[in-house]
């Protein structure tokens, strides 16, 4: 995992990114809306998010409950704490039991209509460049917790990193990120 292209071009959301995005959002429809908040607030992975239930909202906990798919042949579940603004988003979808939360025709929505989705958020957003993506929101959302001060542990948990290594990727932040970490030391 890494947070720079190639080309040295950041694969995150910054700050002023997430305000922009969060602001989009909140413009769209409450199914797409739903979806790009369960994003931004979890760091849950595109594939995560596709296949979530409702029966895995925790509202009154304020947890949600996301199997972790990269654990191949594994069942892992990870909760991970939201804020109520992505309670209250859910409430205004229909709701089709056991189905996935997001589908169309009875279908869960493709990985080609939640990628999307995203962009076009993102487009709104005017996020451009390889960090106007799904795992751009995952990074930014890694980054924002460091930058807030949550413990490597705890991100790790949240994000389903089997290794304490690639959480700590997002402790590498550069730029703007590492000043305002710095200036909270000084």
């Amino acid at each position: 995992m890494r947070l720079y292209d190639d080309k040295s071009r950041r694969l995150y959301i910054n700050t002023d990114e997430r305000a922009r995005f969060l602001a989009a959002a909140d413009g769209e429809e409450p199914t797409v809306r739903a979806f790009c908040l369960t994003l931004f607030y979890t760091g849950c992975r595109l594939s995560e998010a596709r296949e979530l239930r409702f029966s895995a909202i925790q509202a009154q906990a304020r947890l949600i409950s996301f199997r972790s798919l990269k654990k191949r042949g594994h069942h892992h579940i990870r909760e991970i704490p939201v804020p109520p603004q992505l309670i209250e988003a859910f409430r205004d979808l229909p709701r089709e039991l056991p189905l996935p939360i997001w589908t169309v025709c009875g279908q869960k929505v493709s990985r080609i209509t939640a990628y999307r989705w995203i962009k076009r958020v993102m487009e709104k957003a005017e996020i451009n460049g390889p960090q106007a993506s799904p795992k751009g929101l995952r990074h930014g959302y890694g980054i924002h917790a460091v930058r807030s001060g949550v413990q490597l542990h705890m991100l790790q948990k949240w994000m389903g990193h089997a290794s304490m290594t690639t959480t700590a990727i997002y402790a590498n932040a550069v730029g703007d990120e590492e000043l305002e970490i710095a200036d909270r030391m000084w």
